[in-house]
């Protein structure tokens, strides 16, 4: 596989269920002292920057060579708190690759992969910045920025380790109160961890303040309008630039859009639902094939036979040649993070035919792959920033355990194999020590210029409705569908999505209304 397709879908494989680091996927984050109403039920439209504000957007960059050939780092300055910019400041984390020509330049295209938690910088190093189409690259500047919180921003950190591998192997399908024990106390314990290491920068990750941060870029790097494509969680920083800054809104990419009008807990069905449909998928691929480990029956006993795998790890976890075993955790982690590529799947047929004979070692690697979890036992900050700024964006999908408990026949409805496991997964946000700061909100961003929303018809972490959602929401909003399987739809083979994204960033050509691809 190609690596730089490898680190894509690694990036964008935490876009929305992070499990037990994450119930929650990015929503409607409206909310900041600075920027909302007073109920926090929507973003208010940012005017010119005030005079406390105006030397950070006044601020020069110092650009050094860094990484590969062509790229280049430096660090922007912006408030920790927009509601007082003349306090503490952070530093944010910033690559860009020049525009190679020819062709006129067009100005900078913002490039962020999701998460919430991913490496913008990383992403453009080992992918957009060589991997986006040539036409693109030729005539933008392509720039990245760390989002606060995130890698090299002020990153964000929880436990070490050690307490990570435990944290990812805990149990997250109780069948009994003492295992519901270990579970809420293995994310309270995570929730501390946060808010005594990073407690200063923990209240000042939401998706608003991102967007705030963006706009600042913006005008460090002399843009007048942004223009940017945001995957995933990205789709949700974008729409909510646009919310703040509709005049200043540019051609804008949401591809494998969130909807920011839906509260939590129906974010996490829809999500357990999208996993179902994505698994349906693989499923249907794999039992036409002679050595599908699940069998070469129906997609349904495809379907049991992996719960039933899941039922026998929970019992009894198999080795993987090294300290840790696979349990019921870590291999349905493995089996998730295959579904966000189809090109993962070979990979996971193989991890899956390997672990029922007894080695999971495969599977492991699949969910250390989804984790960022290093050989040396390190993990990148990826989803302690995850969860930091989820448990921001929106209230809690549950309050307490009996709350998710009842709400295990709703998520197995919609995924017999993976609902128990993501309605659990769902309570960590009710033991974060930071409150919320957002709620669920339309986002019309009235005023932008033509915004491009993209949805993939079988995408696991973003399902299409939530790209139709927010497409009929934005007073400018257009979709145009990817009728195929994976997360996100650019840069992923086919060549009607990029030949119409290509067009709509270098020439501002709109798709038609009900364009579809394939």
């Amino acid at each position: 596989m190609d690596p730089r397709r490898t680190f894509r879908s690694s990036v964008l494989a935490v876009a929305a269920a992070a499990l037990l680091a994450s119930g929650c996927t990015g929503g409607g984050s409206s909310s900041s002292a600075s920027a909302s109403t007073p109920d926090g039920a929507g973003a208010v439209a940012v005017a010119e920057p005030s005079e406390k504000l105006r030397p950070y957007y006044g601020q020069k960059l110092s650009w050094r060579e860094c990484g590969a050939s062509g790229f280049q780092c430096a660090s922007l300055k912006v408030p920790l708190d927009y509601a007082e910019p003349g306090g503490e400041s952070i530093e944010l984390a910033v690559a860009r690759k020049r525009a190679t020509g020819p062709g006129k330049r067009l100005g900078s295209l913002m490039v962020n992969p999701g998460g919430p938690g991913g490496s913008a910088v990383g992403y453009l190093q080992m992918y957009a910045g060589i991997g986006y189409p040539a036409p693109v690259r030729a005539r933008y500047d392509m720039v990245a920025v760390d989002p606060r919180g995130v890698a090299r921003s002020e990153p964000v950190e929880c436990l070490d380790g050690k307490e990570m591998d435990a944290y990812t192997q805990t149990d997250q399908t109780p069948d009994d109160a003492a295992e519901t024990t270990l579970l809420t106390r293995a994310f309270q314990k995570f929730a501390q961890g946060c808010a005594k290491r990073s407690g200063t920068v923990l209240p000042h990750v939401s998706t608003v303040e991102t967007a705030r941060d963006l706009d600042v870029l913006r005008g460090v790097l002399g843009d007048r309008k942004l223009t940017y494509v945001g995957a995933s969680y990205g789709t949700f920083l974008g729409a909510t630039y646009a919310e703040l800054f509709p005049a200043r809104t540019g051609r804008l990419v949401l591809d494998g859009a969130l909807d920011p009008a839906l509260p939590a807990r129906q974010v996490n069905r829809d999500q357990t639902a999208g996993f179902e449909t994505a698994f349906q998928s693989f499923a249907a691929d794999c039992v036409e094939r002679a050595d599908c480990p699940l069998g070469t029956g129906s997609e349904r006993d495809a379907s049991d036979r992996l719960k039933a795998f899941f039922a026998e790890l929970d019992a009894r976890p198999i080795p993987t040649g090294e300290s840790r075993r696979l349990g019921e955790a870590l291999a349905t982690t493995g089996v998730l993070a295959a579904m966000y590529d189809e090109g993962a799947w070979p990979q996971l047929r193989e991890a899956l035919a390997a672990a029922m004979k007894g080695d999971g070692a495969s599977l492991l690697t699949l969910a250390d792959s989804y984790y960022e979890r290093d050989p040396d036992g390190s993990y990148s900050n990826l989803m302690y920033a995850n969860a930091a700024v989820n448990c921001l964006d929106l209230p809690p999908a549950f309050t307490g355990p009996k709350q998710a408990s009842a709400a295990v026949g709703e998520f197995e409805k919609a995924s017999p194999v993976f609902g128990r496991g993501f309605a659990w997964a769902a309570l960590n946000c009710a033991y974060w020590p930071t409150p919320a700061t957002g709620k669920p909100h339309r986002i019309e961003a009235e005023g932008a210029a033509p915004i491009l929303v993209v949805g993939t018809t079988r995408d696991p972490a973003t399902p299409y409705t939530w790209a139709r959602g927010l497409a009929s929401q934005l007073s400018s909003g257009r979709l145009l569908t990817y009728d195929g399987d994976g997360h996100t739809a650019y840069g992923r083979g086919s060549d009607c999505v990029d030949t119409a994204i290509n067009a709509y960033l270098l020439e501002g050509t709109v798709p038609p209304k009900g364009k579809r691809c394939r």
